[in-house]
């Protein structure tokens, strides 16, 4: 019997999307091709590292292994150049890593438009369809240093260079479309308290301590990010498996210099998924890189990651339609509202050949911004624009940092910038404007209709007087987060109880638990009790008054605003499934990663078929046994064996298949008992066939054909085609949380 529920054949229609590799492609790579960053690189490569070892001066050296001395045992000689040189350099290989977002992965690719956006902006790579540019992408955790895990719960970064004909673009977002602070000034305020505390330098890679909470418990406004930090988001399963968000509001701008508020979504083609608290725990002892090995690993076998880039777009007179404030980078602006518009597409296909020179050495700037895009008012936005510029001043050493390969523009670099650290330039003549001796200067291109592709910064008015206070459009602090938390599955929002419940938990000042449970008040009631319940606090008696919760009520969208000044927080939503992981899976299953688990005697022909089977459908599937090498299958056949058990653990893969056969060895295999009982507790798809249920019985599951996401043969001879296909659904729902 084949107990795998049934789930349609029917996948939602995407937008056409351009073959990834035209035969027309010109041999010689141009700035119109995807391999064009990759040529240009070219000239900093290092030569064959086959030839004669030199010193940095180009001197080729005797020898390497021994230092200049004084006979065989006598002290070390000074005039040791190479061994100075050496040594000297060594030293020196290490610069500061990143305050925030310092443990990351990266990935070179190109970015394609689907269809011309000049209707609203004249940025190039965005006004002819089909058009390749070249991108860099670095995925990255925010709070632990590089050396922390993967799999931690925080924010995802998900920065994207272009490489455009008009000079480099950079959206450096999030895998959050929102953020703990509404401005700037307040960045240093939140790092030190998210970071590790002072005196001990705990936790690291981790939110759940009191400096945090007491923060947040104080900053009303980091509510909303709260709830996003606190649901499975914040412990995604890849980096290709989730979303990205330019978090800001910006602004695109046409050939006339008409302006349309933009923001900016990467929706990943494989879907959005992600692991669970307890698995997310473990992977990160059991492999500490699995998100870095997972993007490296799949770009290498050719399953190329692929984003689709979309736009809300929304004119600049309805700039004040709306319940909140869009210049307010702790809200979204519901899909409801403003739906997601799909403009292009994303594909990652080029690991990096240094990681150094590469990935950490990319430096990212809010400000890189080319003809046709614009920033807003939005206060942290502002500060972003003078804080990655200066802090690559001190990460890479000085002012030249752009003349690094990684972040070299395609197009040619005039202007009269001299000297500092590490200038790579020969620059011959004057370096001052105007000037008429010396070789004459760059010209600008100002002055009138402005040539393509030449920046002139979008024109508004803005009167007022020199304040610090915020605009009272910001002042909804909690409406957003009832919203998100509203729009959750059932299951989600018991994820989001049980964290607030591990991270509350470690907080030692239990005033500080009170702050926030009340906080968590004005975005529901039952969450807070929950949360309180669970940390030890009183439960809350009531709700709060009404319109002490602003934002918490539906009403009519945009269109009907009049003006700046407050909202009423009336309008909008009561929820919006576009926040729920639950209808964001995606189709197939390519790249999923499946274990068969073997012992001798089992049963060849039904790994050999999940081995066909899945992976014809793009799935990689491996063979584990207790040890390395081979195992013996029922029939005396060999079978290769990918990885041994005790090398291995359930929460590297996302779904399992028990074979028929195993029975005597399996079930009194710790590491085998072990690897179905995580997996079960996980949620993730299992496939038992024939005596595969001694082990199901073993793990302390008597009836495993009663679980969501179990697939149960109890017959080997049943096992055919519509079984296999059935387990394929279950491997593309992902998990089954209500196991």
């Amino acid at each position: 019997m084949n107990t795998a529920p049934e789930f349609p054949e029917e996948t939602p229609e995407a937008p056409d999307r351009p073959d990834e590799r035209s035969p027309d492609a010109p041999d010689a790579p141009d700035e119109r091709s995807p391999d064009a960053k990759d040529a240009a690189l070219d000239a900093f490569r290092a030569p064959d590292p086959d030839g004669p070892l030199t010193t940095d001066q180009g001197v080729r050296v005797d020898a390497t292994d021994d230092s200049l001395t004084v006979g065989d045992r006598g002290p070390t000689l000074l005039e040791d150049f190479h061994l100075r040189e050496k040594l000297t350099r060594f030293d020196h290989e290490r610069i500061p890593e990143r305050v925030v977002h310092a443990r990351g992965a990266g990935a070179y690719g190109f970015f394609e438009p689907y269809e011309s956006l000049a209707e609203f902006t004249c940025a190039d790579f965005l006004r002819e369809a089909g058009l390749r540019t070249p991108v860099f992408v670095r995925f990255s955790t925010v709070q632990g240093p590089r050396g922390s895990a993967d799999t931690v719960r925080d924010v995802r970064g998900f920065a994207t260079k272009f490489y455009t004909r008009h000079g480099n673009y950079d959206l450096v977002g999030n895998n959050m479309p929102v953020f703990f602070i509404q401005d700037a000034i307040k960045f240093p305020d939140f790092v030190h308290a998210v970071k590790p505390e002072p005196p001990n330098e705990i936790p690291t890679g981790a939110s759940a301590h009191d400096t945090f909470w007491d923060f947040c418990s104080l900053q009303p406004e980091s509510t909303h990010m709260l709830m996003w930090l606190m649901s499975d988001r914040a412990i995604p399963r890849s980096y290709r498996m989730m979303q990205g968000f330019g978090v800001h509001t910006f602004r695109l701008v046409d050939a006339e210099g008409r302006g349309t508020f933009v923001k900016f979504h990467w929706r990943p083609l494989l879907g959005v998924c992600s692991q669970v608290w307890d698995e997310a725990q473990l992977t990160a002892g059991r492999d500490p890189d699995f998100h870095r090995r997972d993007l490296w690993e799949a770009i290498a076998g050719g399953d190329f990651p692929e984003y689709e880039l979309g736009v809300q777009l929304i004119p600049e007179r309805d700039e004040f339609a709306f319940p909140f404030d869009l210049l307010d980078p702790t809200k979204l602006v519901p899909e409801e509202l403003v739906p997601v518009r799909p403009v292009g597409r994303m594909v990652l296909d080029r690991n990096p050949q240094n990681f150094f020179a590469e990935t950490e050495q990319v430096a990212f700037h809010t400000a890189n911004i080319v003809p046709g895009i614009d920033f807003t008012n939005d206060p942290l936005l502002q500060g972003r624009n003078f804080s990655y510029l200066d802090t690559q001043l001190i990460r890479l050493g000085g002012p030249n940092f752009a003349q690094l390969p990684v972040n070299r523009p395609l197009t040619e670099v005039r202007n009269n910038q001299r000297d500092g650290y590490g200038q790579q330039t020969v620059h011959p003549g004057t370096s001052y404007a105007p000037n008429s001796v010396g070789g004459g200067c760059p010209a600008t291109l100002g002055g009138g209709r402005l040539a393509e592709g030449v920046f002139e910064h979008y024109q508004e008015r803005i009167d007022g007087s020199a304040i610090r206070r915020r605009s009272p459009g910001f002042a909804d602090h909690y409406g957003q987060a009832g919203l998100f938390w509203r729009s959750m599955a059932d299951w989600e929002q018991r994820h989001i109880v049980e964290a607030f419940a591990f991270e509350l938990g470690k907080v030692e000042e239990r005033e500080v638990r009170r702050r926030m449970v009340g906080n968590l008040v004005h975005v529901s009631l039952g969450l807070a009790a929950e949360v309180a319940r669970r940390v030890g606090l009183p439960e809350p008696e009531a709700e709060p008054e009404p319109g002490s919760a602003p934002g918490s009520a539906p009403g009519p969208g945009p269109g009907s605003g009049s003006g700046p000044g407050p909202r009423d927080g009336t309008r909008g939503p009561q929820a919006s499934p576009a926040l729920s992981q639950e209808n964001l899976r995606g189709s197939g299953i390519r790249t999923r990663r499946v274990a068969v688990l073997t012992a001798p005697g089992v049963d060849p022909n039904q790994v050999r078929a999940a081995h066909d089977r899945l992976a014809a459908r793009g799935a990689v599937v491996e063979t584990l046994a207790a040890q390395d090498g081979y195992v013996l299958a029922g029939d005396g056949a060999q079978l290769p064996v990918d990885r041994a058990l005790p090398t291995t653990a359930s929460v590297l893969y996302d779904a399992l298949v028990v074979p028929d056969g195993g029975e005597q060895a399996l079930p009194s295999d710790p590491d085998a008992v072990r690897f179905l009982t995580e997996a079960l507790r996980h949620g993730k798809p299992v496939a038992v066939l024939g005596s595969g249920v001694e082990l199901c019985r073993a793990a302390g599951v008597g009836a495993p054909d009663g679980l969501a996401g179990v697939a149960v043969c109890p017959s080997a001879e049943a096992v055919g085609p519509s079984f296999w296909d059935g387990f394929v659904r279950l491997v593309e729902h992902h998990r089954f949380p209500s196991r």
